[in-house]
């Protein structure tokens, strides 16, 4: 399998031509050992972070901004939402709150990047 990707380790931006055969990978393009290391897990576990808003109650907003604290796996990513979808935290909340620990069993934890205040 050929796959090109394009490195987002850092504002370079290489592009990456990998070649996969069994369990060997080669990569051609990157600049730096990230490059490596991004196209590698981009194509045996890709993961990202999630970004998300979150329902408040008795706040003076109705959404809190979240993130995931580490990326989780891209497929669990639509899982991740509907379970959130479904979550209402009461205010306040601030900044670097903890909403949902350990989120599906990722090890990441969702925190909240703004505070929200008490209505």
């Amino acid at each position: 399998m050929i796959k090109k990707l394009t490195c987002i380790s850092c504002p370079i931006g290489c592009e990456l031509t990998v070649y996969v055969e069994g369990d060997d990978i080669k990569v051609e393009g990157n600049r730096c050992p990230r490059g490596f290391e991004y196209a590698k897990n981009e194509v045996t576990n890709p993961q990202r972070m999630l970004t998300i808003s979150v329902k408040v109650e008795n706040g003076v907003m109705d959404l809190v901004s979240a993130r995931t604290d580490r990326p989780i796996p891209k497929k669990m990513l639509e899982e991740a939402i509907s379970y959130i979808k479904g979550l209402k935290v009461q205010a306040p909340i601030k900044r670097g709150d903890i909403i949902v620990k350990d989120l599906l069993n990722t090890g990441a934890n969702l925190i909240a990047t703004r505070t929200v205040l008490k209505k």
